[in-house]
Order: structure tokens, then sequence, then C-alpha cells
């Protein structure tokens, strides 16, 4: 079993994260709960930022706000100088809210509505980071009765299979992001180029999530140069942003092996240089947007486990308080998570059992963790799941009219509610009761 960041077994046998002990926390404010530590984000993030100034060059961290969005983590983001990338108006006006500064947010999606790209517009957010050339056409139009001028990059897919899980490649020929290199996108190109809105400052890519190694970052850079060169040659112009956008994998389990913050940064860049310098094209900035390998490692969510259930000879599940409602990842694509007994994490081999971590969701499929080794599991016991942090809250809900949990941020000793807690009547605050509905039950 792994321990992340901060994370630590205290003199008591207990968890500690942040300088906490995880039974004081689960004390003060329930269960299930996220914990995010501090520390171990802020870590991150510098070390993106010193890799790349140790090269001495233009460049642009972006957090990719997809993986968590919160008020509260947003401000840490603006301390620690880095820009955002929203996928979202719901993630633009969250930003927007908590006073992070619009010149230093990028809006990704694949199909933007009017009123986000009104909003990020209005705002005087950074750049778009267009898709399609519908989008083209709103973006003109709405800047242009604005009076407003905009920039922008151009979502490019540079046919790259990468070795992930099939729902989180996104760089493949058929991804629903994006333009096919070449013709597809040089037709975007040419119209932006004709826009009197939209100044084009290059082009992205993301290939994928969760990716261990680097060889789809070399082939897709090496593809995307390609097109700095067509366009280049066709309009004599020179674009000074390329975006490989983010991906880098983290360690869920022991068998995890991803690439340092500072191997991955290295190889962008050394990939960039070679492959602009073999087109005799100067060197754009590089800009990139990684959200998991930011928060996915400082975040554990702590459990409360009820009912127990032995199949002799078979299986033994034991539940928890939460499932596929906090964490819907294992259900969607199988994802796999190391988890620990919090207030017992100290025991001999005698002690283990395998087990499966089963949700309280209504549904066959919520199995939170298949057969793992645990520290003879009881109920009333707290059961840490670790490397939480990316898309377990962000992709919550409230499935079975299940209150999302609260989430918690450590340093130091120091705890700090930044989401509170949902409730029955939060459920239902924007339920309606139509009259003709109320004068039945009347009668």
């Amino acid at each position: 079993m792994s321990l992340y960041g901060t994370s630590k077994i205290n003199a008591s046998g207990h968890l500690e994260i942040g300088g906490i002990d995880t039974v004081d926390l689960v004390n003060q404010y329930g269960t299930p709960l996220y914990v995010l530590d501090e520390q171990e984000i802020r870590n991150r993030m510098r070390q993106y930022i010193n890799a790349f100034a140790a090269h001495g060059l233009p460049f642009q961290v972006a957090y990719a706000s997809k993986a968590l969005s919160t008020s509260a983590l947003y401000l840490i983001v603006e301390e620690e100088k880095l820009s955002l990338d929203v996928v979202s108006g719901g993630e633009l006006y969250t930003a927007i809210n908590a006073g992070f500064p619009a010149n230093r947010i990028h809006f990704h999606g694949n199909n933007k509505q009017y009123e986000e790209i009104e909003l990020a517009i209005e705002t005087g957010i950074g750049a778009f980071v267009i898709d399609n050339l519908y989008e083209i056409d709103l973006i003109n139009e709405i800047a242009g009765a604005k009076n407003k001028r905009v920039q922008a990059l151009l979502r490019i897919t540079p046919s790259v299979e990468v070795n992930t899980h099939e729902y989180i490649s996104t760089g493949k020929k058929d991804s629903k992001f994006g333009f096919n290199l070449l013709e597809p996108a040089l037709v975007a190109t040419k119209k932006i180029l004709e826009s009197e809105t939209i100044e084009l400052l290059g082009y992205h890519f993301h290939i994928g999530s969760q990716l261990m190694e680097m060889s789809g970052y070399q082939i897709a850079i090496e593809r995307a140069t390609a097109l700095y060169k067509a366009v280049s040659d066709e309009y004599r112009i020179n674009l000074p942003v390329i975006n490989t956008g983010g991906g880098l994998g983290i360690r869920y389990t022991k068998g995890d092996d991803p690439i340092t913050i500072k191997g991955y940064v290295n190889e962008i860049v050394a990939a960039c240089k070679e492959n602009f310098a073999a087109h005799n094209l100067p060197l754009p900035a590089i800009w990139i947007e990684p959200g998991r390998s930011i928060i996915g490692e400082a975040g554990t969510t702590l459990y409360r486990i009820g009912s127990i259930k032995e199949l002799p000879g078979v299986k033994k599940y034991i539940a928890i308080d939460g499932g596929m409602m906090d964490n819907p990842r294992p259900a969607l694509y199988q994802a796999v998570y190391e988890a620990g007994i919090a207030n017992r994490m100290i025991a001999s081999d005698k002690e283990r059992e395998l087990v499966t971590v089963a949700g309280r969701a209504c549904e066959s499929s919520d199995i939170l963790i298949k057969d793992i080794e645990l520290n003879s599991p009881m109920t009333g016991d707290i059961l840490a799941v670790f490397a939480t942090g990316a898309y377990n809250y962000s992709m919550a809900s409230n499935y079975n009219r299940i209150p999302r949990p609260a989430v918690v941020l450590v340093r130091e000793g120091h705890s700090d509610i930044i989401v509170e807690r949902e409730n029955y009547q939060d459920l239902v605050a924007k339920d309606r009761i139509p009259e003709r509905l109320r004068k039945l039950r009347k009668g």
C-alpha cells in the first residue's frame, strides 16, 4: 500500500494527512469525506513551474479544472501562478466568482453554448480552444456583436493511439474532439485567419489521460509541427503558441509507474525543440494543461464501514457509506484503487483479509474495489481510499438521492471545509410541485 504527499501512520497507528489524524477528521466532519492535501497540491504545481522555468523559454501551465473545480482550489491555482483550463460555463463562473484573473483562463469544450461564449467574451478570458467550424461561426457572431476581438487555439486530433482506457483516449482519428490533420485543420485555420474577431495563437491537442509513457506525445508533436510548417508556408506567419494538453498519469496502485513531472516537461520541451528546428521554424511558447497529476494523489476519501456479508468459500463483502455516487470511476471505466483501514493502519499478516468493497447504491455494479487485502475490517472502521482527488467530487452525483460529501482541505495541522456536505433539504431545494398535483393531494 502506498502513502501519498504528507500522509503517514502516526503513533496511534492511524492514518494522518496534513498533520491531522483522519479519525479526528471523521469525528469532526463525518463520512464520506473528501480530504485534500494542500501541501501536496502546491508541491506538484511548483514542480511543473520549476521544470519549465529551468528551460528559460515562454510557457504556461494551466490547471485542468475538470479534474476538480472549487472556488478555494482556484485561489490556490492563482497563488501558485498557474493559468486555468475550463470546459463549461459553470467552471468559468466558479473561477470568475472566486476572483481568478480572466486573462489566464482557457475555455475548452466540443459544444460550447451561446450563453457560455457570451460570458467568456464579456469577462475577457485569455483564449478559446476552438473545437469545430460551428464554434468559429458562434464566436464570430457574438464577438462581432460586442465589438470584441478574442484569441484562440484550434484543437487538432493527431491520430495517436495511446495505452489507456478507451474512454479517456482523446487523440484518435475518430475522436469527438477537434480537427483531423491536415486538411480539416487547414480549412479551419483559413476560416479563422479570415475572421475579423478571432486571432489565431496556434494549435492544441490532448491525446488522452492517465498516460505512463511519452511516445504518444512525441508522435503528436511531430504531426502538429507539420501543420505549423504548412501554415507558415501558405500564409507566411509563425504562430506563437503550441498547447500539448495534459494526461500525465499518477500512481493509483503499486503497479503504476508514471514518468516524473520534471521528466514529462523535459520530454515535451525536447520534442518541441527538435521538431520545430527540423522545419526551420521558431520555437513557440509551450502551454500544457495538467489536472490529474496535480490533484489526483493529493486526495483521499474516508468512508465508514457498515454491513459485512460473508459468502463462505466465495467472497466477503464490506459495505461503505458511499460508492458510485461519490466515485463513479470504477463503474465507468474499471478504475482500480488502493485502500487501508485508517484507524488501524498497522496489522500482522494474519490479520489481513481478502475482501471486496461494495458501495451503498442500489446497483450490482457499485463495487468500489474488488479483492483487496485489508486489516480485518469491522463495522465502524474507517476506510481510506487513496488517490481520489481527480474525477471523484467533480463526477459525483445524487444517484438514489444520496447527498454529496463534504470536501476538506488540510495543511500543517489545520483543516477547512471548502465544499459543504449536502443535506436532504438541498436535494429537494429545486423540486417544484404543480398546483394541480397539490389539489389532488388536498382532495
